[in-house]
């Protein structure tokens, strides 16, 4: 049926609608309904003067660019055809020339419908017993159903604009009328030359000059215009850089050679010397997606682009669902300026690839199975200015490793080659343990609680904390109490300068005892902690969060990115933004896309935030306000970067992974090292390497920028207005309540016995011990006697959390 409509009409109607497309292009009148009448049964149409004459045309998909944030340097192209739409001043006259002769020698004097083409092509075809169909568009008409094929709504949409149907012809002929009406001819050749299909993924004449020949097509030669110009007929057999498009696209490129000299444009000889021209073709596509990020030896930015890419998914600006911001952002035509710094980032991909040797410590290198993963935010934004790991962005997991993890033997794992989001996570990736980084919060909520840094604990080599936890844990003891070590063996007065430099874990459990591990969970929440395993979310929510003694220790799975901007806003002075890789973005017009500037609460008061930013400058070799710094776990990383500094280092149970984030009051950056695949790893990561790259990144990132100073905190968050406590060890439980209830403190009786040197049922120490604030809570822990003495330490076991370790050297490289 389909071919007996399209091939074949009566000669009669063939003439008569010749003479009705003349009327048509002279008067652009209505053709007479009498004459209509049997071609519009034959198309199956209304009459022609009811066929509608605006069409809808929505833009053809154009390529989205993205951009550091200099806005210059390049990182990545999305694109679902590659397109660029360019002014036709952008064109070389050339190219402009070349199409018209190849595509439509009357262009300029027909009005959208070219008559004498009507009648020979309708003459020809029913020659030809409806077996071929010579071709009668001009480039108007072929603007115009490509228009309609882009601006489809549905599939059948599509369908109807390039279905060979006299009822499709007649449309795009009214269509095209209308369009002479509105459009002058420049404009129409400009839309044309940038909708057409070239091939080899090229759509319009700035892909396809690119592609063919790497270059702009105002500078595209006679011979390289003639060439582009003759594929349009013919894109995907006639495509020049395979072995067999090439002759045919050089038979196109002489006959549009040849139709130029017949119009005048060019002379015999300049056609000769174009066809003997021997042309370079290129045939490069156009790199598309973050696996094919620019510069990746240098940048490395594929895990970058990704956030970017995941960030935009969830963007209610770009769209209703992710169907459709998947859409705009690889048909949009935008100009994407990220927060990447190059600077940051190319030390970010230098450290996590290239690691020393450091002691007796594995090389971490692109094939390990280890991964440093390093994230790099700026302080006030959110903007996050660097993405790095040991891995290569790509889906190609060939050549890769086995899975570590006992679980998944025998299935390929996620190294040297990846695209999991091991660094930013999402839900399949909740993160990995960051140990004692997690004091932090703990801090902030002691401070927020009134207690200043003075706070001063005496504390024990092992804590017997009023937290339940499962008897036969490694952690507890006498029952259902947790009970964590320092490693090293510690203990002895503790302030939280000191306990925070030498990372003492029997000092921030009772502090987290005595605030209340809610609201240290709370802390956390604020400063953008995401709790996304399901165990951690269960704990996490109230009240089982305050029985979450363990949290302090950084038991909870966190992201680089996460705790690089948790800390990041106490360098801001608690101003927390949510991390962003973008600074700006315009859309296919050049507008800037409002909504999308940082989004920023403050989360905590900016004093206790500068108290807490105070503190630690304790475990990374500088001095607090006040020099009440005293020890450091990582002493030498002030010195190494060369200015203010504070960050704090993490290992979790058994060492099975290694974190530290550092900051200034421009840049925070976290670095974790573990087994992304496992974990739950055996193997043994050593803060040196990770030490190594957090610190590089941060002091190359700020390479040539000022020094910014931390703002001292206030006496009374420093110092406070701390009370002694009296010392009422070894005495009644009535006779040691009346004394420091006398002393102006509220006092309670803790739940839980301990062994100690007191007889039993008198009191074995209060907590905290030394001094607290004028009016605070003072427990009173009560002894079970000097028998059943909790074992000696022997060194780091699970639940011990993170002290002193092998990253107290002088310089992380060489330890």
């Amino acid at each position: 049926m389909r071919k007996r409509e399209h091939g074949l009409l009566p000669n009669a109607a063939s003439l008569l609608l010749c003479g009705l497309l003349a009327g048509l292009v002279v008067a652009a009148a209505a053709f007479p309904a009498v004459a209509m009448s049997g071609l519009a049964a034959k198309a199956g149409a209304d009459t022609f003067e009811n066929l509608p004459t605006d069409i809808d045309v929505l833009p053809s998909p154009q390529i989205s660019y993205i951009y550091a944030s200099d806005g210059k340097t390049l990182l990545a192209m999305m694109y679902d055809e590659n397109r660029r739409d360019v002014p036709l001043t952008d064109v070389a006259d050339v190219m402009r020339k070349a199409i018209v002769a190849a595509e439509d020698n009357r262009f300029y004097e027909h009005r959208g419908v070219d008559v004498k083409g009507v009648a020979r092509a309708f003459v020809a075809n029913q020659n030809a017993g409806g077996q071929t169909e010579q071709g009668a568009s001009t480039l108007t008409m072929q603007y115009v159903r490509q228009a309609i094929s882009y601006s489809a709504k549905t599939p059948q949409d599509v369908v109807d604009a390039t279905d060979k149907t006299p009822t499709r012809k007649l449309r795009e002929m009214k269509y095209a009328i209308d369009l002479e009406k509105k459009l002058n001819k420049d404009q129409i050749l400009e839309r044309y030359l940038n909708i057409a299909a070239y091939g080899h993924g090229a759509y319009g004449i700035f892909a396809a000059a690119h592609v063919y020949f790497e270059k702009d097509p105002k500078d595209l030669t006679l011979p390289e215009a003639a060439l582009i110009a003759g594929l349009v007929k013919a894109p995907g057999t006639s495509d020049p850089a395979t072995t067999d498009g090439y002759p045919r696209a050089i038979d196109r490129q002489k006959y549009v050679l040849n139709q130029m000299v017949a119009m005048g444009y060019i002379n015999q000889q300049q056609a000769d010397e174009a066809a003997n021209t021997k042309l370079n073709i290129v045939g490069k596509r156009t790199p598309e997606g973050c696996e094919s990020v620019q510069r990746p030896e240098v940048l490395g930015a594929g895990f970058y682009c990704d956030y970017l890419r995941r960030w935009w998914m969830d963007q209610k600006i770009f769209g209703e669902d992710q169907y459709q911001r998947a859409n705009r952002l690889r048909a949009g035509g935008y100009t994407v300026i990220s927060a990447l710094d190059v600077n940051t980032q190319t030390a970010a991909h230098k450290y996590a690839q290239d690691q020393p040797n450091v002691g007796k410590n594995e090389k971490i290198r692109l094939g390990n199975q280890n991964a440093i993963m390093l994230a790099a935010v700026e302080p006030g934004t959110g903007r996050v200015t660097a993405i790095a790991t040991n891995r290569t962005f790509s889906n190609d997991n060939s050549k890769n490793g086995p899975n570590t993890n006992p679980d998944k033997k025998g299935q390929k794992g996620n190294y040297p080659n990846t695209t999991v989001p091991i660094i930013t996570g999402d839900k399949d990736i909740p993160g990995y343990q960051a140990g004692s980084t997690f004091k932090m919060f703990t801090a902030v909520a002691a401070l927020e609680a009134g207690l200043p840094l003075a706070t001063t604990i005496n504390t024990e080599k092992q804590f017997q904390s009023t937290f339940r936890i499962n008897a036969s844990s490694p952690a507890a003891c006498n029952g259902p109490w947790y009970c964590p070590k320092n490693a090293g063996g510690q203990s002895g007065p503790f302030n939280m300068w000191t306990a925070f430099g030498r990372s003492i874990n029997t000092y921030f459990v009772p502090l987290e005892q005595q605030v209340g591990a809610d609201k240290v969970v709370d802390v956390a929440k604020r400063l953008g902690i995401q709790f996304n395993a399901k165990d951690d979310a269960d704990y996490a929510t109230y009240p089982a969060s305050k029985q979450w003694g363990a949290f302090t220790l950084g038991v909870s799975a966190t992201t680089p990115l996460q705790l690089a901007n948790a800390y990041g806003t106490l360098a801001a002075d608690g101003l927390y933004c949510e991390p962003t890789p973008i600074v700006e973005v315009k859309d296919n017009s050049g507008r800037k896309v409002e909504g999308l500037d940082p989004k920023c609460k403050q989360v905590v008061d900016k004093e206790v935030a500068r108290a807490a930013v105070d503190m630690a400058r304790c475990p990374v070799g500088d001095q607090s306000a006040t020099g009440k710094c005293g020890g450091a776990t990582a002493e030498y990383a002030r010195r190494y970067v060369g200015r203010p500094l504070a960050g704090k280092s993490g290992t979790t149970d058994s060492e099975k992974s290694a974190t530290f984030v550092a900051m200034t009051k421009q840049l925070a950056v976290s670095g974790f090292l573990t087994d992304p695949d496992w974990p739950e790893t055996n193997k043994d990561m050593k803060h040196p390497q990770i030490n190594y790259a957090t610190l590089g990144t941060l002091k190359d990132g700020l390479a040539g920028k000022p020094v910014v100073p931390f703002v001292a905190p206030t006496k009374d968050k420093s110092m406070g207005k701390l009370v002694e406590i009296p010392s009422v060890k070894c005495q009644a439980v009535d006779q040691a309540r009346s004394r420091i209830t006398r002393a102006g403190f509220t006092v309670t009786v803790s739940g839980t016995q301990i062994p100690s040197d007191c007889p039993a049922g008198t009191v074995a120490r209060t907590e905290p011990g030394g001094a607290t604030v004028k009016g605070g809570q003072v427990s009173l822990v009560i002894s079970k006697g000097p028998g059943n003495q909790a074992p000696p330490y022997l060194g780091t076991d699970p639940g011990t959390g993170n002290g002193v370790r092998d990253d107290e050297c002088p310089l992380p490289w060489v330890c």
